[in-house]
């Protein structure tokens, strides 16, 4: 578990561009599972979130289309939030950080660990937008 001190400007990062942060299980699947789109980002402390996965989340919300629903849950601290998200994002193994695109609740696009680690954010801004362009 991450000190609280240590993980707020992180979380204010992505609270700021106006996701909604979420503690429990029961927050997760009500959110994900809301009519519409969601996209679901799992925010780390690690330097790829810092560097790649925050800014490009951030950046593809200037796309024309974007999801209905923005939720964040992060991971090493909120975990009851993070096991539930990670649980609908099945087949997918666990990675933080990660991002997952939701239509009526049913997983249609997912950002792993490994696609976010070492690629500019405007390279997974544009992977997002491009989904929003076909979900949204």
């Amino acid at each position: 578990m991450y000190p609280a001190e240590l993980v707020k400007p992180m979380r204010e990062d992505l609270a700021v561009a106006g996701f909604n942060e979420l503690y429990t299980a029961e927050e997760v699947e009500k959110a994900i599972k809301q009519k519409g789109t969601t996209l679901v980002v799992v925010n780390s402390v690690c330097g790829c979130a810092a560097a790649n996965a925050r800014p490009g989340a951030k950046m593809s919300l200037q796309n024309e289309k974007t999801p209905d629903h923005l939720i964040t849950v992060f991971a090493g601290v909120d975990t009851e939030a993070v096991n539930a998200a990670r649980d609908l994002m099945i087949p997918f193994p666990p990675s933080s950080p990660s991002m997952a695109l939701f239509r009526d609740g049913e997983l249609v696009h997912m950002i792993e660990r490994h696609h976010i680690e070492g690629r500019p954010a405007e390279l997974i801004a544009e992977n997002l937008t491009e989904a929003y362009n076909e979900f949204c």
